[in-house]
């Protein structure tokens, strides 16, 4: 994918030459992130926590350790709560973004204030409150805190036709949440505007041993927007 960064400016901090990345670029990404959120959740260093926000942090914290000792990944950084690049006023979970090296993606030029994909971060269940859904997941009726929601708004990824939520499972499994999440796609798309069964997720692959799974989902997009393809990266915490 990418050469050894050993003689990298980027590691003193500066921009070096400009790297081309293939089309699949960000999905491989996607691959990698999946792959690290077991290890993450496996370390016998990590703190026991459950709020989405310490989580996400967290996890955040062990990508940036991990990408720095994996050749090809080392030109990358992640940050927490980015402004997003269409609506400023609301935040991404997690993004990825080069560090120290522009990136080329898809013929476009990227560096370090770029977003390479948006990922939004959920917990299952919802943690109950005053006016919270229990399908914050996918939609909230009282707010536009829905995870899939916001992708079909255009309220977060507008820019992109690519993005990624993970799901941190601490209650059942992930049959449960699969069943559970579907049939909450499937009630909307009979009574919701802009809501149908194209917006249900598919399986691309699970692991018991590790207790993760990967899904699939296509959305349309309203106001111009090119559909958006999300990928769920479920890791049962409990």
């Amino acid at each position: 994918m990418l050469a050894n960064n050993q003689d990298n400016p980027a590691q003193i901090g500066t921009l070096s030459s400009d790297v081309q990345e293939r089309a699949t670029f960000r999905r491989e990404l996607l691959d990698f992130i999946a792959d690290q959120l077991p290890r993450w959740r496996d370390r016998p260093d990590r703190p026991y926590e459950t709020s989405e926000n310490v989580l996400t942090s967290q996890f955040c914290a062990h990508l940036n350790s991990a990408t720095r000792h994996s050749i090809g990944w080392d030109v990358l950084q992640f940050r927490v709560e980015e402004a997003d690049e269409k609506n400023r006023g609301r935040k991404i979970d997690l993004v990825p973004s080069p560090r120290g090296v522009a990136i080329w993606v898809e013929g476009r030029r990227h560096t370090d204030f770029d977003v390479l994909l948006p990922l939004e971060c959920k917990r299952l269940p919802t943690p109950k409150g005053n006016g919270r859904d229990e399908r914050e997941y996918v939609i909230s009726q009282t707010s536009s805190t829905g995870g899939i929601q916001r992708f079909k708004a255009g309220v977060h990824g507008a820019a992109h036709r690519l993005g990624a939520m993970i799901g941190y499972i601490q209650e059942q499994t992930t049959a449960h949440w699969s069943e559970r999440v579907g049939s909450w796609i499937s009630d909307l798309s009979g009574t919701q505007d802009g809501w149908s069964l194209k917006d249900l997720l598919h399986l691309e692959r699970q692991d018991a041993a590790l207790r993760m799974a990967v899904f699939r989902s296509s959305h349309e997009r309203r106001n111009g927007l090119a559909d958006i393809e999300l990928r769920h990266l479920w890791l049962e915490m409990n």
